[in-house]
């Protein structure tokens, strides 16, 4: 008997054993299931990108292919400012909106550099009472470190530019917002001061090494109003009229001295320098990529990834 009941005890001890081996391993499958899952997830949104990076390489070639048939690209240009073209397909797999903009609508951020450049002075002194008069609205707390940053970026030639950003020299200037954003997020950072980012710097500056002066017709009722010290509700409305007048008699007859500034704004010749946006619709997610089109050649490519 003793015997007996000592067989049933083992046999018990084992089942248990085995439900506690079993109940680990399932909890193990679950918790590698759940893994490889999200794995599998990322993975699929990594071959998404990838996708939707060689889609965006391909409609850039396509536009400026495009870009290239026009012979007056005067005309192109100034409807492209004016309104985005959207593009959809019959059966809607196809979706893409085209924007462009003058690449030198407004103070090129890169002037700030250009204090020892003779040529350049009545630019740097442009952009310099700009970016004083942002930072003086809205109480940057410490806008001689952001000026600083600037100026690293662009290469200039101040006492205070680290020699470690030769790397950044490279790519001659700030060329566009999204590099120019970084440099804020960081003086953002390092100073604490969120004001920074409260700043409207696009109605303002413009991101392109290219750009040597303002095309004022496209500038913002902002930058306006700071170039031509004309009351902005003025410019606006004047900005917003269907059959507005030019630029030039427009300050002329609101008491502004147009001609003080002609040797930074182009004046009536279209220039050729233009930024242009596309969004487009991949794998149900959203992207975007930037090009700059200056004098028939298409340059600075920049994909953006989903938004």
């Amino acid at each position: 008997m003793d015997k007996t009941m000592h067989t049933h005890v083992k046999t018990k001890h084992r089942r248990g054993f085995a439900l506690m081996v079993t109940f680990s391993v399932l909890l193990v499958i679950i918790a590698l299931t759940v893994v490889l899952l999200s794995y599998f997830k990322e993975v699929r949104h990594d071959a998404a990108d990838t996708t939707a990076m060689i889609q965006a390489d391909v409609y850039y070639a396509d536009i400026t292919s495009i870009f290239d048939r026009f012979k007056k690209k005067s005309q192109l240009f100034k409807q492209l400012y004016l309104f985005p073209v959207p593009l959809r397909s019959p059966d809607g797999r196809f979706e893409m909106m085209l924007r462009c903009q003058p690449l030198s609508n407004g103070v090129n951020v890169n002037w700030l550099a250009m204090e020892e450049k003779n040529d350049m002075r009545d630019a740097y002194i442009l952009a310099q009472m700009v970016f004083d008069t942002l930072a003086q609205n809205y109480n940057l707390e410490d806008a001689d470190r952001l000026l600083e940053m600037l100026i690293e970026e662009t290469g200039g030639d101040k006492q205070f530019v680290k020699k470690e950003y030769s790397r950044l020299r490279q790519k001659n200037g700030i060329i566009s917002y999204n590099q120019f954003a970084g440099i804020v997020s960081r003086y953002q950072l390092e100073v604490d001061d969120p004001s920074a980012s409260r700043v409207p710097w696009q109605k303002y500056f413009t991101f392109s090494s290219n750009a040597r002066v303002i095309d004022a017709e496209y500038s913002s009722p902002e930058l306006l109003s700071l170039l031509f010290d004309i009351d902005l509700q003025t410019v606006k409305e004047w900005h917003s009229s269907l059959e507005k007048v030019s630029l030039s008699s427009f300050v002329q007859d609101n008491g502004g001295d147009y001609a003080a500034r002609s040797n930074v704004i182009v004046g009536k010749t279209f220039l050729e320098e233009s930024e242009c946006t596309v969004s487009f619709k991949g794998s149900g997610r959203q992207y975007r990529f930037r090009f700059e089109y200056i004098q028939g050649e298409a340059k600075h490519f920049e994909f953006y990834g989903k938004n």
